[in-house]
Order: C-alpha cells, then structure tokens, then sequence
C-alpha cells in the first residue's frame, strides 16, 4: 500500500523537496492533500502534476482562482486557515508533512496528532510555541513525531538503537549565517538582501532570516528540549560553518555520535518519510576529501543575542516563547518589506518579552490569545521607530 501524504505547505522551500521525493518513489508514496497560503499558481501547478485527493489555499481571496484552474480535475478545493486543520484529519492519511511557516502550524499540528497521523515535523515553531501542549498530545494520542530539520533528524539517527542510554548534552551545528564574520557595525548596515544569502542552505525567506540572527538556532534548542527530553542546560550549540556535521549527541560515558551528510533537505525528508529504512533518492554523497578541515566555535551572542533570547524564554517557561515567536515573526516580516533594519530584529523581540503578559501554565486559548497580542504590540512598536 502506498503510503498517504499530506504536504501542509507545498509551495515552501521544503514541501517542493518533500514533493520531488515522492515524485521519486511513486510506487511508496501519494499525494493525498497539497496546502499553501497565498502561492496560488505554484499549488495549481502541483496540483495538476500530483492529483491530489485535497487542495486548500489558506488565502480566501484566491479560492476561486485555485477552484476554477482545477475544475475539470476530480480535486476538492477548500480555503482558509480552519480547512486547512480539518484537512488533515482525513481518514485516508498516513504522514502529515507539516511545512507551513511559523505559528500557522500549530492548530493543524494538533488536530493531526489528535487524528492519529504520523507527524513528519517541518514547522519548528509549533514546538516553540507550545512544546508542552505538543508533547502532551503526542502522548496521550501516541502519535509518531519523526523531525525533519535536519539538525533534529541528525539527533534522532544518532539516537536510534541508544534507547537505553542516557544523553549528556546534545550539540545543534549551526552554519553562522552569512554574517559569521561581521562586526556590530556593520551588522547595523546589511540588506534584505545580504540576508538572504544563506552561504550553505537554500530555504524559504523567512527561516534564512531566522538563521542570519541566530534565532533560528534558538527555535532549534527549544525544539530539542521537548522532541527529546533534554533540559536547555544540555543543548550547546556549536558553530561548524562547513554544514557537514549536522548534529551530535554525547552520551554519559562521554561518547559522541555525529551525523554526516551534504546540506540536502531531501535526506531528513525521506528519511522521515520511511523511518525506520532508509531509501536512496539519488543525493549526492559526501566525500571527506572535500573537507579537510572542519572548523567549530562558540557563538557570540553579544553580536546576536536573539539565540540568548531563546535560552532565556525557555528558562521562564510557560507563554514566554511563544511571545519570542510572535514577536520575531512579525520583526522579520517588517525586515524584509524593507521597513526596519537587520539590528532592530532583536530590540524589537527583547521589548515584546519585557512587556508580555507571562502565564505560568498556558492552555491553548492562551497562546492563541499571547501570538495576537504580541503581533499587536509589535506592529506598533515597528510604527513608532
């Protein structure tokens, strides 16, 4: 039996990867459901190529566009952010690919995990938001959560077969962007597009932002903490800007177990797709030869502290990543419209976790309630700049 896929977020740098996989192993994979949020054409384009059971375009306005390209197809055709959660849920579906970017993730996440999906986790976000909810979930509907970051896929392969090991410290690699080697003043002065030069990685705009600053390395060790139970004491992250160590994992005896791999997406995506084998898409291998030297430092959170901002929300818990996340989301946003520079970035994430309403124990409705608010109280603070 094929295995039924629902990509939330195709059009994404991840979901097109996710797709060519697929398109790869037709005899193993279907796509059952494609989601995008307002790249209306692209989705009718995959649409059209994979024939989905499903297609959902979060942006309403474009419901007609998408539903009329696709009419002479046997495709239903939905919109809105809500269809896009009760998408999820249908009874054909074996692996929900979540790709979509930042908070809109979290609700389909859990309405996958309450459906008994497979959980191929793309969307970091969903976990920094509210990683105990998630995890609290996951376990009462014993839902599979397979990582696809490939730093989080790199510290599950390594912890395969080391089930009854304990883990002394993980260590996340980070790339260090393309501004590793720029000095404060400088970093006052780059450019959407500087930024958008991401020396190893091809991703979307938004995560190749995130990754400039540092944050997304943040999101990451959050991720970590509740994927695999560690405290954030035992997440270090270590700058290996060569992106050929993905990750590693040292256990109590002092061993260290390192994943290994060119920086190519498709390998966490099939693997999570395939779990517990592995399958040859074709990637190009790696050759140490390549890579005579290999190279790690300690990250200078002076320069960009939105990683230290990272370790001090999980440190206090409760609604206070998810203000981080909002208020990141909403800074990167004004970044590349070109309406606020590189620096203001983290200024702008420090006053929204000064100024946010701290609940200890969150519900749902409360990071519903916290991302609104903190988008609000941003938005104007970017106004008044």
């Amino acid at each position: 039996m094929k295995k039924q896929i629902a990509i939330l977020g195709s059009t994404g740098s991840i979901g097109r990867q996710a797709l060519e996989v697929i398109d790869t192993f037709p005899e193993m994979f279907e796509v059952h459901t494609l989601t995008a949020n307002n790249s209306a054409e692209l989705l009718i384009e995959q649409a059209r190529k994979f024939l989905p059971d499903t297609v959902v375009i979060a942006n309403e306005d474009l419901y007609e566009t998408v539903s009329n390209a696709l009419s002479d197809l046997p495709i239903k055709v939905y919109a809105g952010s809500n269809a896009i959660a009760e998408a999820v849920e249908a009874t054909p579906i074996d692996i929900v690919l979540t790709a979509m970017m930042g908070y809109s993730g979290l609700l389909p996440t859990i309405k996958a995990i309450k459906a008994g999906k497979k959980i191929a986790l793309a969307n970091k976000e969903t976990l920094v938001v509210a990683g105990e909810l998630i995890t609290k979930l996951a376990l009462e509907y014993r839902t599979e959560i397979i990582p696809v970051d490939s730093e989080h896929s790199a510290i599950f392969q390594c912890l395969t077969g080391e089930e009854f090991n304990n883990i002394e410290k993980i260590i996340l690699t980070a790339s260090g962007g393309p501004f590793l080697r720029y000095t404060a003043d400088q970093l006052a002065h780059v450019t959407k597009a500087d930024a958008l030069k991401h020396p190893n990685w091809v991703m979307g705009a938004k995560i190749t932002i995130d990754s400039a600053s540092l944050m997304n390395k943040g999101f990451e060790m959050i991720e970590a903490k509740w994927l695999f139970g560690v405290t954030p004491q035992q997440v270090e992250v270590a700058v290996h800007p060569q992106s050929i160590i993905h990750s590693m994992v040292q256990f109590e005896d002092g061993g260290v177990k390192a994943q290994l791999g060119v920086p190519d997406m498709k390998l966490p995506i099939a693997y999570a797709f395939t779990y517990p084998k592995r399958v040859d898409f074709g990637g190009k291998r790696l050759t140490l030869a390549d890579y005579s030297t290999m190279t790690f430092e300690t990250p200078d959170t002076e320069r960009f502290p939105m990683l230290k901002f990272a370790y001090d929300a999980i440190e206090k818990g409760g609604n206070m990543p998810c203000i981080l996340n909002a208020a990141n989301e909403i800074a990167v946003a004004a970044f590349l419209e070109e309406r606020i520079k590189f620096t203001d970035i983290p200024n702008l994430a420090y006053s929204a976790m000064s100024a946010g309403n701290f609940i200890k124990n969150p519900i749902y409705e409360d990071y519903v309630e916290t991302d609104k608010v903190t988008r609000i109280y941003t938005k104007e603070l970017i106004k008044n700049l």
